[in-house]
């Protein structure tokens, strides 16, 4: 019997590297470059997440905020089928939103499952129903995928909108590969400052980030993370996907991007900020990207919906509106949206 234990007992670590094994996505192989050294990602001034111990610290030393399942039908209308004219951008779940302008619709960062894990029984749950249901969607031409996370890039979700539209999937370098593994093949593969036209009215240009990537142990960085322009003559989208904040980044893309008649930018899982700051903005900070920007009109995403952090469901909200409310500065709106309510901007 204490044979038979001791057994178990050494397989458990076996059995953890061979599913981190099966989970890891394929790696990026590319030229080096100032944000790739050949092996790994490198983040703008060499940034970088925290490693094991200070995860196990975290684990240890929790805090969990509180949250409240919500998961009554959002009530909403239904998205029109084109926008010919102007911007409209619907909130749909956590970075889930969809972006109507110039006759195109966009999805970024599309969740709709119920879990932001590999597994259907493990890992972080929704907590809120989607904004639009995904049988409510317009047909969809484009995906703005930032990164390979799995509250980022949702392959289920993934697979039933290729399947269900056939749309362009728009990927940081090296996330292609993971799609092609599921049969999509309509994919642009983008590095940092790097832009792809979709019509004649609207490109799409990939923005540096400060973040990490991996789907499982063994990809750590092995993948780009990105944020995304659509660049359009009337002014031009910025959506940050997930991010921590730094002095330089966001500036560079205010002088370079310009001008930003709207922006998506994170709020949420930032707590406690000794770990989460490298990679995920407070709500303070996310108030400064707005500002970096120059942003004429932010939209605050990446809350209310997982919980990933020690964040209670309510502070990224309540945070915001306190750096709002403290700065003397006469900012631009920036505000929180509610799932389903459409947001038009002229």
């Amino acid at each position: 019997m204490l044979y038979l234990i001791l057994i178990l007992l050494l397989s458990i670590p076996l059995v953890i590297i061979l599913v981190g094994f099966g989970l890891s996505a394929p790696r990026y192989k590319g030229p080096v470059s100032d944000h790739f050294d050949g092996k790994k990602f490198i983040n703008p001034g060499g940034i970088k997440g925290k490693g094991l111990e200070d995860v196990l610290k975290w684990m240890r030393e929790r805090q969990r905020g509180p949250w409240q399942e919500q998961r009554q039908p959002v009530a909403g209308d239904k998205p029109r089928v084109r926008i010919e004219q102007g911007i409209r951008i619907t909130f749909i779940n956590h970075t889930s939103f969809l972006i109507q302008t110039n006759v195109l619709n966009i999805l970024t960062d599309p969740v709709y499952s119920e879990r932001a894990s590999p597994f259907s029984w493990a890992g972080p749950r929704r907590m809120r129903e989607p904004g639009i249901p995904f049988e409510d969607l317009p047909h969809i031409d484009l995906v703005l995928l930032s990164h390979n996370h799995y509250d980022h890039l949702d392959i289920r979700t993934v697979k039933k909108l290729a399947q269900k539209f056939n749309p362009k999937f728009i990927v940081p370098l090296g996330v292609g590969a993971f799609l092609k593994q599921s049969g999509i093949n309509i994919y642009s593969e983008l590095d940092w400052w790097q832009e792809t036209r979709i019509n004649s009215d609207v490109a799409v240009q990939a923005l540096p980030a400060q973040h990490f990537s991996g789907r499982g142990l063994l990809d750590r960085d092995a993948t780009l993370w990105c944020g995304y322009l659509l660049k359009r003559s009337d002014g031009n989208i910025y959506f940050a996907g997930d991010t921590g904040y730094n002095p330089y980044t966001f500036k560079e893309i205010g002088e370079r991007c310009a001008p930003v008649k709207a922006a998506l930018i994170p709020i949420g899982a930032y707590k406690p900020q000794w770990f989460m700051s490298p990679i995920h903005c407070s709500p303070e900070e996310a108030v400064q990207i707005h500002e970096d920007t120059a942003s004429s009109f932010s939209i605050a995403t990446h809350f209310g919906t997982f919980p990933l952090a020690d964040d209670g469901k309510d502070d990224p909200v309540h945070d915001l509106a306190l750096a709002l409310s403290r700065s003397h500065k006469a900012y631009k709106p920036f505000i929180v949206p509610v799932e389903s309510k459409a947001i038009d901007i002229a």
